[in-house]
């Protein structure tokens, strides 16, 4: 069964339990305010059902809550900011403030982020650098849990989700602009909400241990475990790698090898994030002329369905948002349950969290 929830009554259930696990100050705000949005977006991959793996990554010791981020090596426009494995819902804004900072003063900046607790969706620090008027491209990998995504004609996994985000700021005619996705065909949080809720996944998306199709997505659960496919082939195994020696090398946060994985299974992020002034590059009512008329050129395309309109990136996450908001956020009874389990490992009480949700 699915259950659908207010959003701002599961904001108040996320934030709870952070704080009862010993986040302090703004921390439990931001770690809600970031999961909470994207469950609204309709990324259920990256929402509240992460939060449980953060809590026992609290309790192992392998996430630091009430830890910022450092900058470690300072060249102008150009910064390595350590994360110091605290909550990448911190990490991720405050490097995303430095990498703004710097680039209201130069024109441009290149933020190389290592060593942060689980960044999650990394299309929020695009909507961040865009509401602050600039573009930002992002090349993001995964360090410390096992191997989850088979490289191009491959049958064993040797890298992660490894995503890639670009994010373009508003005009007053169109929303910000925003890419933001897996390099395999889905990310591992999908395979997650599909095991949680008993589906099987697509075909062309799994392997199992054996190298063979499956649509199971429990042989990612199996030991030893499958792997998840890049998408179009060639051209996503690529994207993914590159974004694996991007982000792992230039952070100096290291890429994923046999010999760099961590004994736990905690996740840690290295992103290299390209932040960019247009207004430095071009006039301001040149970008808003181009981004308009661009949209509304793309959009007017004939669609193959009539009923299903053709949309730009960051379009359908709109739309999911404002239908969430009026009739609540689905969380399926396994992911409830996880979070029930959340509650009592830091003394909250499955009791308190069902008297919030109501």
């Amino acid at each position: 069964m699915t259950r659908h929830v207010n959003h701002e009554k599961l904001h108040d259930i996320i934030a709870e339990i952070c704080s009862h696990a010993g986040s302090k100050g703004k921390e439990p705000q931001q770690v809600a305010d970031n999961l909470v949005m994207a469950n609204l977006m309709g990324h259920d991959s990256h929402g509240v059902g992460m939060l449980p793996r953060y809590i026992e990554c609290v309790h192992s010791g392998t996430l630091n809550p009430n830890t910022g981020a450092e900058i470690v090596v300072d060249s102008g426009a150009l910064i390595v900011v350590d994360g110091n494995a605290g909550y990448g819902q911190v990490v991720g804004e405050e490097a995303m403030d430095f990498g703004i900072a710097r680039a209201k003063e130069h024109g441009v900046a290149i933020v190389a982020t290592r060593n942060s607790f689980h960044l999650c969706r990394i299309g929020a620090w695009a909507e961040q650098c865009a509401r602050a008027g600039f573009v930002s491209m992002h090349h993001t990998n995964v360090m410390g849990r096992r191997p989850l995504v088979a490289p191009y004609g491959g049958a064993e996994a040797r890298y992660v989700t490894n995503p890639y985000t670009v994010g373009l700021p508003a005009t007053e005619d169109s929303p910000m602009t925003i890419l933001d996705m897996a390099t395999s065909v889905i990310a591992m949080g999908k395979v997650r909400v599909a095991k949680n809720k008993g589906e099987q996944v697509a075909e062309d998306i799994l392997l199992d241990s054996d190298g063979k199709p499956s649509t199971d997505p429990n042989v990612m659960y199996s030991d030893p475990p499958g792997a998840v496919m890049p998408f179009g082939g060639h051209k996503g195994g690529g994207l993914a790698l590159m974004n694996e020696l991007l982000a792992g090398i230039l952070s100096g946060g290291q890429t994923m090898r046999g010999d760099t994985l961590f004994k736990n299974d905690q996740i840690i992020n290295c992103m290299l994030s390209i932040i960019i002034d247009p207004s430095k590059l071009i006039d301001n009512a040149f970008y808003a002329a181009e981004l308009d008329a661009t949209l509304k050129w793309v959009k007017a395309s004939r669609p193959i369905d009539p009923d299903k309109p053709v949309l730009v990136p960051g379009e359908p996450e709109q739309i999911t948002k404002k239908e969430r908001e009026a009739n609540g956020i689905p969380i399926d009874d396994a992911t409830w349950e996880e979070l029930l389990v959340a509650a009592d490992s830091v003394g909250l009480g499955r009791n308190r969290i069902t008297d919030m949700s109501v």
